[in-house]
């Protein structure tokens, strides 16, 4: 894929990305897809899918108890736990303000830690990185942020969320779908959305502007991108999914370049 040399452009020190359909196989990459990259924030899709596989496993029910009083494993997932950015303060009642919370991602992986009684790393590991092949993907502290990984690994995950082998699809299908509708909030680095929506773990597209995926990004659309310089987005829509890692922290410049390279590869999938 052509598009896919933008990355080129980018005023970044390194960087790789690649394109996979949802049938699996992989439309085109480029660079070094084999290099291990902090994730930052793309680790909280990593963490929600082994959520949803301690959920199928029984190990947790999304609506038992879980982090501050009254709140929920969905809370939580869904940024709605009233938990602060990046400290275990509560900020509201759950469910009624879109707070995106590393604290209530480090709540959910004490909370399947306790559950299954596996350390979450190690969990995470057995459950999603070990059966999708991805040999060189750990998680070396928070489940919120402290992920590392290459685009090959991502591509395997990605190919994974869009046709689940580890997953009844009818699962993945509500975590891609939106979790208390019309709630409001910040979407880190692009200010505030009305509505901010999200699903189990993953950011939804819908019409949020500004938005770090494409203007021709279907509204379906759903991923994470890290403040390390990554993103993943799957488009339902276009059958396929993007990954791109770079390490050069998050700011200006990819609020520039990403939304562009975006529509250039789904231009060129179409």
């Amino acid at each position: 894929m052509q598009s896919l040399a933008m990355i080129e452009n980018w005023p970044v020190p390194t960087a790789a990305a690649a394109v996979v359909r949802a049938d699996g196989t992989v439309a085109g990459s480029h660079g070094p897809t084999g290099r291990r990259f902090p994730l930052a924030s793309v680790t909280k899709p990593l963490a929600a899918y082994a959520a949803l596989v301690a959920y199928e496993e029984g190990a947790i029910e999304f609506d038992e108890p879980a982090g501050p009083d009254g709140a929920t494993v969905r809370h939580l997932l869904a940024h709605t736990s009233g938990l602060a950015f990046d400290e275990h303060r509560v900020m509201a009642a759950p469910g009624t303000r879109r707070i995106y919370s590393n604290a209530g991602f480090e709540a959910l992986g004490d909370h399947i830690a306790k559950a299954t009684e596996i350390p979450f790393a190690e969990y995470l590991h057995q459950a999603v990185l070990e059966p999708l092949g991805m040999t060189s993907t750990t998680l070396e502290g928070s489940p919120a942020k402290d992920g590392v990984s290459t685009v090959d690994d991502l591509v395997r995950f990605a190919a994974e969320v869009q046709a689940p082998r580890l997953l009844d699809p009818r699962t993945v299908l509500e975590a891609m779908s939106v979790v208390h509708p019309g709630l409001s909030g910040i979407l880190p680095g692009y200010g505030h959305q009305r509505p901010n929506d999200w699903g189990l773990g993953f950011e939804i597209r819908d019409a949020k502007s500004p938005h770090w995926t494409g203007a021709s990004s279907s509204p379906r659309t759903f991923g994470h991108f890290g403040q390390s310089g990554t993103f993943l987005w799957i488009d339902p829509d276009a059958r396929a999914a993007c990954v791109a890692l770079t390490d050069r922290a998050f700011g200006p410049w990819a609020i520039e370049a990403w939304p562009a390279f975006t529509d250039s590869v789904l231009a060129e999938l179409r």
